[in-house]
């Protein structure tokens, strides 16, 4: 150690003179970290020195750290060049030869093209090779859609087919069986009667989508930019309207005055670029608070706080020098109304004489084997004799590891607009299942 200390000093001090503890420890590492000498540290040292510029190269605390990088950066940088090598070797190493008297390097084109020799192998292995390239089935009929050769299945999919017995959806035991019933008690109406005569359940947004109804890429920066400035108004309303405020207590954050006021606006960053921190956040208003200028934020008398891009604030705080805005307090932002709807608005004067019912399935509805919707189209028809004012359906629809989906082998009739070999999953979906 003590060595090394004093060759360190002797190549990278200057005349008459140590290096700083903390270089010479930064150097220290270097050495222990990648087994090489202080002779050998130096002429990488030199190589640094010019790649960076020697004159203006310096060896402080600073300039060793970022040594330290660029060593590291090219002992990376090499080797992945060797594992790209060595994995270039391995590819290369199990290549197959070519068939002695053969232009075909595989046998790929044995008896397509004319005048091509035939590879002749021994044991049979041109047949093999010739086997792993087999033409894919023929174009498939208007009842059948071959996407891809047959038995190239994945092999969960594959041994699935083999091990699941043929069962058509009819055949199957126990049908129409109820498995369990919770709230046994509730005796739900014959569908025959009271059935209702038009739709008793409809969406409700929590918000106002017309507000919303905009595109940003597609419209004027003008437009845009009013949108945002509403939207500051808005909270304004709000935080006004929670916090039981007067119209006086409110002012402009980019005007310089001693008073303390409270500003509304949209956390931003100091440049487009920037990443957003303590120094560089900065309170956007809106046209009518505040011209639509942006003010830097001092919030060092904040405990804590949490910001964020875009997030509209109230800040309660004051500008005595009209360079920033010095924040004291942030007020809380009144949360949304709950999503759900309360229970006057959904319990009717007269309670009707039919209970509201949903009915839920999930997929897949087909057997494990084959496309058949014999089960979605049972769903359908109960649906259809009960009457419920909701139907879910849950996917998977088309299960993406169904062997038919597999194999392109799926049903359509000669009536569908699409031709089969035209058709793709979406047309597949819109005849299956969109459709009824």
């Amino acid at each position: 150690m003590a060595e090394n200390m004093e060759k360190l000093n002797e190549l990278f001090a200057a005349p008459s003179s140590e290096l700083r503890p903390e270089v010479l420890g930064e150097l220290q590492s270097i050495l222990r970290l990648y087994s090489i000498s202080p002779q050998d540290l130096f002429y990488k040292w030199e190589s640094y020195s010019l790649k960076m510029g020697a004159e203006d190269t310096k060896l402080d605390l600073k300039t060793a750290r970022n040594f330290k990088r660029d060593i590291q950066d090219i002992l990376e940088r090499e080797s992945r060049g060797k594992a790209h090598a060595r994995g270039q070797e391995k590819r290369g190493v199990g290549a197959t030869p070519r068939a002695a008297g053969s232009s075909d390097v595989f046998g790929m084109l044995d008896n397509l093209i004319p005048n091509t020799p035939a590879s002749r192998a021994v044991n049979g292995s041109a047949a093999k090779r010739k086997s792993t390239f087999e033409t894919p089935l023929a174009k498939a009929s208007r009842k059948d859609i071959r996407s891809s050769p047959g038995g190239h299945q994945t092999p969960d999919a594959a041994k699935a087919a083999d091990a699941a017995p043929v069962t058509s959806f009819a055949d199957r035991a126990n049908a129409g069986q109820t498995i369990e019933t919770l709230n046994a008690h509730i005796d739900l109406p014959s569908p025959v009667f009271n059935a209702p005569t038009e739709p008793r359940i409809k969406f409700k947004a929590n918000t106002e989508l017309t507000k919303f109804a905009y595109k940003t890429s597609a419209m004027k920066l003008s437009g845009a930019s009013e949108i945002l400035d509403d939207r500051i108004d808005e909270f304004l309303s709000l935080v006004q309207l929670h916090h039981q405020l007067e119209d006086t207590a409110f002012g402009n954050p980019a005007a310089q005055s001693t008073s303390e006021i409270i500003a509304v606006g949209r956390i931003a960053s100091d440049t487009a670029e920037g990443r957003l921190n303590a120094a560089s956040l900065v309170l956007e208003t809106s046209r009518r608070t505040g011209a639509g200028l942006r003010v830097p934020l001092k919030v060092e008398q904040l405990s804590s706080y949490e910001f964020f891009p875009g997030k509209i604030v109230a800040l309660r705080g004051s500008n005595a020098n009209g360079d920033y805005f010095t924040v004291s307090e942030e007020l809380a932002i009144p949360l949304l109304p709950p999503a759900a709807s309360f229970p006057a608005e959904l319990d009717p004067p007269h309670p009707p004489p039919r209970p509201l019912t949903v009915l839920i399935a999930s997929g897949p509805y087909t057997p494990a084997t084959t496309l058949d919707f014999s089960a979605f189209t049972a769903l359908l028809e109960t649906a259809a004799t009960t009457k419920p004012d909701v139907l879910i359906l849950y996917g998977p629809f088309l299960d993406a590891e169904h062997p038919s989906l597999i194999n392109g082998a799926l049903d359509l009739p000669a009536s569908f607009s699409v031709q089969p070999d035209q058709a793709t999953l979406t047309d597949v979906f819109r005849y299956h299942i969109s459709l009824p």
